[in-house]
């Protein structure tokens, strides 16, 4: 029997299977897990794991936490599971243009939210701030504490005991985070790196100095895409900003002369979504193209030799790099810090701090399988509990436990103005 590409006949090929490059990450050749289970005879590890993570409580909270927008102003702003299966599907096309692993991409594009909290960046800068004495708030670490502590589904074991690759490319999806010496990349100098890390690490060692594998570089890149995109698309139909001050950013400005060329007089809904696949198709295919030459120039015979790299090796080029930052800084000023978006935050963050005070005060306000064990708790351990708790809520749950608790709660409802454009998708 003829070999294929991986040098295996289609006979002996796992369930699930499918061609991989020499510098994938295979699912045969995998770490394993924490706790070691039987191996299924249907699916493969990292089958395992996205499945897992589809299943989880935390994935399903995912639809009513929201990105920028509050979930009141309607159904046709994403929420973080819009959000998530958005870099699910561009992680596919990257990990399969690329010879990589399109289960783990997968897998890891549906965890990378995992640990965000309601309202937003809003909940999350909340509660780092409540947190300050006891070692701050970090969604990426909250995930990795509800995939290996938090969820409660099985019998065996607490969390969902992912393989290592798994757990590796959710930690390192960013890139390392201690230099070769030991010390803690730009990014943690200041704060350190969060305790939940460096406790599972202890644990089971992530290798933290190193690159994670490509299927999560991909992943990272594929939640810069679609977050580019899709928080255009948002903006511009709230009213946020109009295509034409798109003008501002060079790369946009491109593709709207190219869209006006093609398509005189196009009317605005239908322009909108060809700026925002447009921009998805130039970005996906910078990420090819870059990736393959860079690729090509390492000559990876493994996936230890991606680890092993000095930088990222599925990567944007400097053009597009250029772009989008370019668009990160647009979308800064005039989205994220729009006077009606930031009066939202304000209100939210009045929610959440309300709630962390309430609830370190007295932890029994809590359910009782949250505050079980509190009493007399030292004050980090209470402070952390009630993190776990609201970094679990919903922008729904967590408005009406505040409602339950104090006399009154702000309205988070607000209009964008008079130039949104009318919704008129099913």
């Amino acid at each position: 029997m003829q070999a294929d590409e991986t040098g295996r006949g289609p006979a002996a090929r796992r369930p699930g299977e499918r061609w991989r490059a020499p510098y994938a990450t295979d699912p045969a050749a995998t770490r394993g897990r924490l706790i070691p289970e039987a191996i299924s005879p249907t699916r493969s590890d990292f089958q395992r794991d996205r499945d897992r993570i589809i299943h989880s409580s935390a994935f399903r909270r995912l639809k009513h936490k929201t990105q920028v927008f509050v979930h009141h102003e309607g159904d046709h702003y994403r929420t973080r599971l819009t959000h998530t299966l958005e870099v699910s599907q561009i992680a596919r096309a990257l990990a399969r243009a690329l010879g990589l692993d399109e289960d783990l991409a997968e897998a890891l594009a549906l965890s990378h939210d995992l640990g965000h909290t309601c309202f937003g960046h809003t909940g999350e800068d909340t509660l780092d701030a409540c947190m300050a004495a006891h070692g701050g708030f970090d969604h990426n670490a909250q995930a990795l504490r509800i995939v290996t502590r938090l969820e409660r589904r099985y019998a065996g074991f607490d969390g969902l005991n992912l393989a290592w690759e798994t757990l590796e490319g959710l930690v390192k999806h960013n890139g390392p985070l201690l230099e070769p010496d030991g010390r803690p990349t730009r990014r943690w100098t200041g704060r350190g790196i969060p305790a939940a890390i460096l406790e599972y690490n202890a644990l089971n060692d992530l290798e933290l100095a190193r690159f994670a594998g490509p299927e999560a570089q991909a992943a990272a890149l594929a939640d810069d895409i679609a977050y580019d995109s899709h928080d255009l698309d948002d903006g511009l139909r709230a009213g946020l900003f109009d295509l034409a001050d798109l003008a501002a950013v060079p790369f946009l400005r491109g593709l709207l002369d190219e869209i006006d060329h093609l398509y005189p007089n196009l009317e605005p809904s239908r322009k909108i979504h060809e700026l925002a696949r447009r921009v998805i198709t130039r970005f996906v295919e910078d990420v090819i193209a870059e990736s393959t030459r860079r690729l090509a120039a390492l000559n990876p015979g493994s996936v230890a030799d991606i680890r092993a790299a000095r930088a990222p090796v599925i990567a944007f080029s400097e053009a597009i790099a250029r772009a989008d930052a370019e668009i990160k800084t647009f979308l800064f000023a005039r989205m994220y810090r729009h006077p009606g978006v930031l009066a939202v935050r304000a209100k939210a963050n009045v929610i959440v701090s309300d709630l962390f005070a309430r609830f370190t005060a007295e932890p029994g306000a809590m359910p009782a399988e949250w505050s079980a064990g509190l009493e007399g708790a030292e004050a980090g351990r209470v402070a952390r509990r009630v993190a776990d708790y609201i970094a679990g809520m919903t922008d729904t749950y967590a408005a009406l436990a505040h409602k339950r608790l104090f006399a009154t709660t702000p309205d988070l409802h607000w209009s964008p103005g008079s130039r949104s454009l009318p919704l008129t998708e099913p």
